[in-house]
């Protein structure tokens, strides 16, 4: 990795957003291409976040100020990514299911799935199946990611996988689930397509997917 690299790596580690600013303005600069510090600065960052999180080295705070990081840095990106003709990755729909309000989780999953190319449709927490339906629908998803906390509502998360097999589109989506109580049993039991243990390789194992 380049020293440049690294020190995107490294800010995000530290969730110092004007650092990373000025070392992605630095390595654009160089000529180095949006892509490269996108996938080797800035993700390489959150993912050493996002591991010393599920060790419990670090915490939501820490988290969200490094995602805060990347979120403005991806936003600089953007315009590049569209000159050097990157396209997107595809359609994401995500949201909280009936009945739950957490969405630290469901934020982090969003900012990861649109560092990586998607363009995401966020539809907040507390959302009825059949919204997510319809939006999978508007939006010719690829991607349906539901996050749930509560052991109480992980049951509907099996409830909109039906409804999505209702509503026959599928075989079109990937349906991803995540929270602190998912397993990948439980994903298995409800006929989902996987989960993950962080909102990094979440992302990772969507475009796997697709």
């Amino acid at each position: 990795m380049s020293d440049i690299l690294e020190k995107i790596s490294l800010a995000i580690q530290e969730g110092e957003e004007d650092e990373v600013l000025e070392h992605v303005d630095e390595a654009l600069g160089e000529g180095i291409s949006a892509q490269k510090i996108l996938d080797e600065g800035l993700l390489h960052g959150m993912g050493i976040v996002g591991e010393r999180f599920t060790s419990g080295d670090a915490f939501v705070p820490e988290v969200m100020s490094a995602a805060d990081a990347l979120n403005g840095a991806t936003a600089v990106l953007k315009e590049k990514f569209i000159e050097e003709g990157v396209t997107s990755t595809g359609k994401a729909v995500i949201a909280t299911v009936n009945g739950d309000l957490h969405d630290i989780g469901k934020n982090l999953v969003k900012l990861m799935l649109e560092a990586n190319g998607f363009e995401v449709f966020d539809l907040g927490t507390d959302v009825k199946q059949e919204s997510i339906v319809q939006a999978a629908k508007d939006n010719n998803a690829d991607i349906i990611a539901l996050s749930a906390l509560l052991t109480t509502t992980m049951a509907e998360m099996g409830n909109v996988v039906k409804a999505i097999e209702e509503a026959g589109i599928r075989d079109q989506v990937k349906i991803l689930i995540g929270g602190s109580p998912i397993t990948q049993g439980f994903a298995d039991e409800i006929g989902a397509d996987g989960t993950a243990s962080n909102a990094a390789a979440a992302a990772d194992l969507a475009k796997q997917l697709i």
